[in-house]
């Protein structure tokens, strides 16, 4: 989960360390157990606590003598002001992230306002803080931010908007709050389901949660000392929950190390617990509690397992799902996210006996591809053995479920004798020649791309200059073209799928979103920039595909349209990027293609 930083950039940070803790962790649960209930005598104390008889009437000689407790062990002055120094002032909670393994909830509701039995959490996460006394709560939010809004007056809370949800961890997200973090607050993750309150009316040092469950992604373990140390990966820590209590040292010493992780951009994806370690170990406590007791909701099955009848599992792909293969809910198992492709989200389940993958249209789909269109080309090429098998596509929302291949790998563009396969299965489907009734028209498609961004110009200083040397390639384009057909538009590297089917190899072609009638060597272009090729590559795959040998003329087409759809390539990452879709290295090569292409092409044909 989190990969700890050795190295400290502040001298705070050093000193601390330095002056040794005030009072140890049990003194203190000694003096929290003796505020809320009277003293009756030392072997109670020991039962509660866990220790040895010896070992409490020890630690309470020690409060003796530091003056918290008097003979009759009752709490002194000095504990009841020590006990109002640390009291909680604050809550902050972290709500800004997307929860990419809760598929298909994420899709329609945040995770923070998924319900267990009819109550959000971060509503029960609030009304526990309200229990305790603590009503200055900070929400910080990003993904459907929006949905979150009614909580400011229902419950008095202040949201704080972390713009960079996507492409940022949220190390980021507690930096925007790190003001509030000072003078003892509570930092609480939206995704946690406590069945007993877990706050208190009073702290006297800090901590942070772990459950008694053993858990091979954590990298923390809990010493005979209640602290956290860092362990090896894969070796089974204590499962990390996520709240944490800091007092106000710790906490001004904790909000000055975040401020400094986030001064490095290459610290964008770290976790905020990156700020808790020094030397192998977290600076705070460990604090233990039952797994039962309280619940980290990260994926559907977990939120299923929790409660069964929760609102958030009738979401609309299970809908889907259930009436396609005429099944209830609780039949659709072992759903687990795949990785989030650049159009859309996917998962995969299982549905009488057999493993299907839904796709969900990602971010801003609506904009960019026709669904109708999408469900004639599959019509087009069904039963060719050329795509997935498609078991349901719904034309008006885009949904999709097709049959899931075990063991399917895809392309790897770095394998020569992987890409001579696909060009050689690219070309059969080219040879075809199959017909739909629209085109993908990719000078048009710039326009449009560039029309979503709503009048805010490129990021790119040089945009105009750039696209009016690349309008300029159309006339060789138009001159060169000798027939349109089918063709796939989006033919990378990762669409194309090795599978095993009744033990021979085959090679399909997935993702038909942006498929219509085109020149057929613009998927070989295509190929190339998502490659991210060099121009021997280029010239390799070119080869590859044009097994008899491909002409000057051809060749410098394709160069053309390397050019351009590194453009319109170039333009649709700059309309995700404004939907928080960064796409970081691939949207600025796209850009690159476009100027040096045009450049090659103009070599070449002067």
């Amino acid at each position: 989960m989190l990969s700890p930083v050795v190295a400290l950039a502040n001298e705070s940070y050093l000193s601390f360390f330095s002056k040794g803790e005030h009072m140890n962790k049990l003194e203190s649960d000694i003096l929290n157990r003796l505020l809320h209930e009277p003293f009756t005598n030392k072997r109670a104390l020991a039962e509660v606590s866990g220790d040895s008889l010896e070992i409490v009437n020890h630690e309470l000689e020690n409060l003796m003598n530091e003056g918290y407790i008097d003979k009759s062990i009752h709490l002194t002055d000095k504990a009841l002001s020590e006990f109002e120094q640390k009291k909680p002032q604050r809550a902050i909670i972290l709500a800004a992230g997307v929860g990419m393994r809760m598929v298909p909830i994420n899709t329609e509701m945040p995770k923070g306002l998924i319900e267990v039995n009819g109550e959000p959490l971060i509503e029960r996460i609030i009304k526990q803080l309200h229990e305790v006394g603590i009503e200055e709560i900070y929400i910080v939010v990003g993904f459907m931010k929006e949905k979150y809004d009614y909580l400011i007056c229902k419950y008095g809370v202040h949201l704080i908007v972390n713009k960079d949800y996507v492409k940022k961890n949220n190390l980021y997200s507690v930096n925007l709050v790190k003001k509030y973090i000072r003078n003892a607050s509570y930092i609480i993750p939206c995704d946690i389901w406590c069945d007993k309150n877990p706050f208190r009316r009073h702290e006297l040092y800090s901590w942070y949660m772990v459950s008694d469950l053993a858990n091979n992604e954590s990298n923390v373990r809990v010493n005979w000392e209640m602290k956290l140390e860092v362990i090896p990966p894969k070796t089974g820590g204590n499962t990390m929950i996520g709240i944490c209590y800091l007092v106000k040292e710790d906490a001004d010493v904790v909000a000055e190390r975040i401020e400094a992780l986030c001064n490095n951009p290459q610290n964008s994806r770290l976790f905020w617990e990156e700020a808790l370690y020094y030397r192998g170990r977290m600076i705070v406590s460990a604090r233990v509690v039952r797994s039962s007791e309280v619940v980290e909701i990260n994926t559907y099955e977990q939120l299923r397992e929790l409660d069964c009848n929760s609102n958030q599992l009738k979401t609309d792909a299970i809908q889907t799902i259930c009436s396609v293969f005429k099944v209830k809910p609780k039949e659709v198992t072992n759903i687990s996210v795949l990785k989030k492709g650049m159009t859309n989200r996917s998962f995969v389940f299982s549905c009488k006996g057999k493993k299907y993958i839904m796709r969900i249209p990602g971010e801003g789909t609506d904009q960019l591809i026709n669904r109708k269109k999408e469900a004639d080309v599959y019509q087009a090429i069904d039963g060719r053995r050329i795509c997935d098998d498609v078991v349901y596509i719904n034309p008006n929302n885009g949904y999709k479920i097709t049959k899931f291949w075990e063991n399917a790998r895809v392309c790897d563009p770095l394998n020569y004798e992987d890409v001579r396969k696909c060009m050689k299965r690219l070309r059969h489907f080219h040879e075809l020649r199959l017909k739909v009734a629209h085109d993908f028209d990719i000078f048009g498609q710039i326009e449009f791309y560039e029309t979503l961004r709503n009048g805010a110009p490129s990021i790119y200083k040089d945009y105009e200059k750039t696209k009016m040397k690349i309008l300029s390639l159309r006339h060789y384009i138009d001159s060169h073209v000798t027939e349109k057909v089918l063709t796939h538009i989006d033919a990378v590297p990762d669409n194309f799928l090795f599978i095993n089917k009744n033990g021979m190899e085959e090679v399909r072609l997935i993702d038909w979103e942006y498929a219509g009638m085109q020149d057929p060597h613009v998927d070989v272009a295509m190929f190339c920039i998502y490659a991210l090729y060099n121009k021997y590559q280029v010239d390799q795959l070119i080869s590859a595909y044009f097994t008899e040998g491909c002409n000057d003329a051809i060749r410098i087409k394709i160069y053309c349209y390397i050019a351009v759809c590194g453009l319109l390539w170039s333009n649709w990452c700059e309309y995700k990027r404004n939907l928080g879709v960064e796409f970081g290295e691939y949207s600025y090569r796209q850009y690159s293609y476009a100027k040096e292409y045009y450049r090659i092409v103009q070599e070449k044909i002067y």
